[in-house]
């Protein structure tokens, strides 16, 4: 039995890609432990897999036993492995020796946190099972760290998504293969296009509070995409659909956007895409003549069905994806960080529009085979279940 753990829903869409694309390489025979069921339930995630269980913490009161256990444990050892197997109990009994449990928050060792996963991957290890890192990206300086490169070490199975993070982690793990990342073989569903979407000539733009975060100045940033949406609408023909991709009320891409809507939509050529589930998402993005995305999995969407796509990145996963893509990330990513004024955005526009041929091309050319590399994972996997064979 194949076990899905780390995911926190399906609001956050590229959660949601994941969950759906990777059902398909590995089949429906998937229960799924998610932090917020009732968004994978409400955009139909849980129709792809067997089944959906709340992942929770379990408390247990400061006197009982697993309460004073974990709390000696913790304080003799520095490890949170027993206060985290007690609290998430139902998870680890519900797989047996040699199911398979994935870790599929795809960059979840990019940020902050890293000892919760290290204590879930010993915890199912604990009840015998085998476990994945399922199509990773990792910021190769946290291998540094003994206690994350340990963690690594100790998983069955690594598939990495793009080469940066791969060359790093196959010198911690030697059970690493390169993949590209499950939602490269997400379906599409093309809903009819909203009324203000040109046909051939409509650019989407998504747009993040986390990429904003994550840059020197957030107002810069805001600042960038202002002049992004006056400039294609002076200068040229083409019309604008805004795309939301995650929807969390914490870290929701349509609170900056529905602020771009309004500062635009006397122009008539600016427009809202509503909430819609990944694969529907897709299709809109799919019909666009290029795409400026700040979340990962909007700009795979763009990627995988040939879309010329600027990716605003933040973390080691986009420059990784866009040089597996294209050889470099010096004009297919803009690194947030690095923006130090606000016409950097237009300029990197000015770039792509006039590569758009040759960007095309190549996609059209080599996205085939590409694609075909998240296979790759589904293999290793099953010579992970057939012991080697």
């Amino acid at each position: 039995m194949f076990t899905f753990y780390a995911h926190t829903g399906s609001e956050n869409h590229g959660c949601e890609a994941i969950v759906r694309a990777s059902a398909k390489l590995l089949g429906n025979e998937i229960t799924l432990f998610s932090v917020n069921p009732e968004q994978d339930i409400f955009y139909g995630a849980d129709k792809a897999i067997t089944g959906v269980i709340r992942d929770e913490n379990v408390g247990f009161g400061k006197f009982t036993y697993p309460g004073i256990v974990s709390r000696i444990q913790t304080k003799l050892t520095g490890s949170i492995n027993k206060s985290v197997y007690y609290q998430k109990k139902k998870m680890f009994d519900s797989v047996k020796k040699n199911d398979v449990a994935f870790s599929i928050g795809g960059d979840n060792y990019c940020y902050p946190g890293t000892e919760y996963l290290a204590a879930q991957n010993c915890g199912f290890h604990k009840k015998g099972a085998k476990t994945v890192l399922w199509g990773c990206s990792v910021e190769p300086e946290l291998l540094e760290d003994k206690n994350i490169a340990k963690d690594i070490a100790s998983y069955d199975l690594i598939t990495v998504r793009e080469s940066i993070s791969y060359n790093a982690l196959k010198k911690v793990n030697k059970n690493t293969v390169m993949v590209s990342d499950p939602a490269f073989v997400l379906d599409k569903v093309e809903l009819p296009l909203p009324k203000g979407w040109k046909v051939g000539d409509t650019i989407g733009i998504n747009v993040s509070p986390l990429v904003m975060d994550s840059s020197k100045n957030s107002s810069m940033v805001y600042d960038a995409f202002v002049k992004l949406i006056k400039y294609i609408v002076e200068n040229t023909d083409s019309n604008i659909a805004l795309i939301p991709h995650v929807v969390w009320k914490s870290n929701d891409d349509r609170v900056v956007l529905n602020k771009l809507y309004d500062e635009f939509k006397c122009t008539e050529r600016v427009f809202m895409i509503e909430d819609h589930n990944c694969m529907e998402l897709k299709g809109y993005i799919s019909r666009c003549r290029f795409f400026i995305g700040a979340r990962t999995h909007a700009t795979i969407a763009a990627y995988s069905t040939c879309v010329p796509t600027l990716v605003l990145g933040y973390s080691v996963k986009s420059i990784g994806i866009a040089t597996d893509i294209f050889g470099a990330s010096d004009n297919y990513v803009l690194p947030v960080q690095l923006m130090d004024n606000s016409d950097q955005l237009v300029d990197s526009f000015k770039w792509i529009l006039n590569h758009e041929q040759e960007m095309k091309g190549h996609l059209k050319k080599m996205m085939p085979n590409y694609i075909r590399k998240a296979y790759i994972g589904k293999e290793a996997v099953d010579k992970l279940v057939n012991g080697g064979k």
